[in-house]
């Protein structure tokens, strides 16, 4: 039976959308009868989500051109402050220079407030294929070039920076490190038998011998959420659908992220990333990049195991699984060996089996 968290939220996706479609039918938009972003296991983002956050990211159209349209609605105040911020990302973006050429987003067809709702409506964005339909070398050229835009940007030259800064926000060194030992404590209280707190105390003795590491590399914008579903690619230009998840903070933040989820996608590109800071960059870089990947395990450990009180059945089978394979992950980056290919070949098998249908649809809809 579906559990409380996945009642409440198709309780409140149920009332949100009845007031919201009329709304939106005034403005000039229909909505799609399937529903990606809201469907599956999304409930999980919001069940961690306050009511004062929750907001809906919805497919549509354009009435009176049939033009394909996502649209983003919220009622609540932290949803209303969310997408306010994201414009001003998206603003900013288009203002600094090292973006020019480089990151292209979403053209915004429409923003206001109506009745209640904050409203942003940008137009989708049809890619030519999927990222990981492409070529492992078209995909490390396209990640190598926003990568090295990213990088381009740096708070302490940057005519730009204090825009930015004030835009996006920083990280630094001690920031990593409090965020990394609240996912320990956060962890070992709420899982304990699924994730040994020796290897999170090894993770955390490792970042805190290196922040001087960690340090000498911040100052950096990066994207940290750099992941296929938050970009397309269209005639060579890459279009960034999260702005929100720009900030200053370790260059190799965003490539972390990108690497751990290739991990399991596309372990072969993963090699050939590595390998490329470790042919073309210095010592310290590569170890950079490792410890970014540390921490940003850390923290998905530490998502998947906080979503555990909200989900039960084959969900919550699945996500123990999922806390299990990043903690071996973590594991492979500390000892700097590699994840046995049968080992990455089980867990897409479990699961696959363990996935629901509604989720299976919504990852085909997310494509």
């Amino acid at each position: 039976m579906p559990n409380d968290a996945y009642a409440l939220w198709e309780e409140y996706k149920k009332r949100e959308l009845a007031k919201l479609a009329p709304l939106l039918a005034e403005l000039g938009y229909t909505l799609d009868a399937d529903q990606p972003h809201v469907s599956g296991e999304r409930y999980l983002m919001q069940a961690v989500t306050t009511m004062s956050g929750r907001k809906l990211i919805l497919l549509g159209r354009r009435t009176r051109d049939n033009t394909r349209v996502v649209i983003k609605a919220t009622r609540a105040a932290n949803g209303a402050r969310e997408l306010t911020h994201e414009r001003a990302c998206r603003e900013v973006l288009h203002r600094i220079d090292f973006a020019h050429g480089v990151f292209f987003s979403p053209q915004e067809i429409l923003f206001t407030q109506r009745s209640g709702y904050t409203i942003s409506i940008q137009a989708f964005i049809e890619q030519e294929k999927p990222f990981l339909v492409r070529t492992t070398e078209e995909q490390f050229a396209f990640a190598l070039k926003a990568f090295k835009a990213q990088e381009s940007a740096r708070a302490t030259t940057s005519g730009h920076e204090r825009l930015v800064e004030k835009t996006f926000g920083i990280m630094r060194a001690n920031d990593y490190l409090r965020a990394f030992a609240q996912f320990v404590e956060n962890i070992s209280r709420e899982a304990p038998s699924l994730v040994p707190r020796t290897l999170l105390d090894e993770a955390n003795t490792l970042l805190v011998k290196q922040q001087e590491t960690i340090e000498q590399y911040c100052g950096f914008l990066t994207h940290t959420d750099f992941v296929p579903h938050n970009f397309r690619i269209v005639d060579g230009n890459i279009y960034l659908l999260d702005n929100s998840s720009l900030r200053f903070g370790n260059k190799y933040e965003g490539w972390a992220r990108f690497l751990n989820f290739m991990t399991l996608y596309n372990p072969e590109l993963e090699r050939a990333l590595v390998e490329y800071v470790r042919v073309n960059r210095t010592r310290e870089e590569s170890l950079a990049l490792k410890l970014m990947r540390v921490y940003r395990l850390g923290e998905i450990i530490w998502y998947y195991v906080g979503t555990l009180s909200s989900c039960s059945g084959d969900l919550r089978l699945l996500n123990e699984e999922r806390v299990r394979l990043w903690t071996r992950v973590l594991e492979a980056q500390l000892h700097d060996s590699l994840l046995p290919a049968s080992f990455l070949d089980d867990y897409r098998a479990k699961r696959d089996t363990l996935r629901s249908d509604e989720e299976k649809r919504r990852q085909q809809g997310l494509h």
